[in-house]
């Protein structure tokens, strides 16, 4: 654990959720080749395009509409029924088969166990503060048995921006009515999570899980209040 500067006294935190409470890259690999298998299987008139082809689409459609990248599940149901639309079927088969897949994809988002020490860290956390998830992702917080840690959890999409904009820090900070400098927000995001708190008046907590410090990490253009290297190491803080 390492202080660039005094923290104030914290009075309320606020976690980032997808690669600061868990590993994420593993479920979003295999959701990605659920979906494509299951899409494929369902609806062959897809295989004409091959997984670049998709990709491409898909920054195609935010390019046109940069909005979608605040709403990553509709971001997903856009790409799916455009781009089925596109290869041939009218707009209510586009639309089934967007909306049958993007409920498989929501409920194998959330097919995964956190890590036990993630519970104890936040069990011992939540008896003494309050704590927000600020989430520019989809993960549902129940199914992976996390929302009981939480008095809220805010949603990139259905509760503004994502991160780095002010919209969820503005909708947090309104609900635990404690002065922003005393929210701590925890990230491993350099951008959205760490320039984003300090953007937005909070104190920022940096989750660093690789092994160079704030100095070599280039992106890092707003200096954290703390950086951490393990989630353990919250609770050495005095609240």
């Amino acid at each position: 654990m390492r202080f660039y500067r005094s923290l104030p006294s914290i009075k309320a935190m606020t976690f980032d959720l997808d690669d600061t409470l868990y590993d994420n890259m593993p479920v979003i690999r295999r959701v990605e080749q659920q979906a494509a298998s299951w899409l494929y299987q369902q609806h062959p008139i897809s295989q004409r395009w091959d997984k670049a082809q998709w990709h491409a689409f898909k920054l195609q459609l935010v390019e046109a509409n940069p909005a979608l990248r605040h709403d990553v599940t509709e971001w997903r149901f856009q790409q799916i029924k455009q781009g089925l639309e596109h290869l041939g079927y009218d707009d209510p088969k586009a639309t089934q088969a967007a909306q049958t897949l993007i409920s498989h994809v929501l409920e194998w988002r959330s097919d995964f166990d956190v890590p036990h020490e993630t519970h104890q860290v936040l069990a011992e956390l939540s008896a003494q503060v309050p704590l927000v998830a600020i989430t520019n992702g989809n993960v549902d917080v129940d199914r992976i048995a996390l929302g009981r840690y939480f008095s809220l959890v805010l949603k990139a999409g259905p509760d503004g921006r994502a991160k780095p904009y002010p919209d969820m820090f503005d909708k947090a900070a309104q609900y635990l009515e404690i002065p922003r400098q005393m929210i701590l927000h925890v990230g491993d995001h350099v951008v959205t999570d760490v320039a984003g708190a300090k953007r937005n008046g909070f104190s920022a907590c940096w989750f660093n899980d690789s092994p160079g410090s704030a100095r070599w990490s280039p992106r890092l253009t707003s200096l954290p209040d703390m950086e951490i290297h393990h989630i353990e190491q919250l609770l050495a803080l005095e609240l």
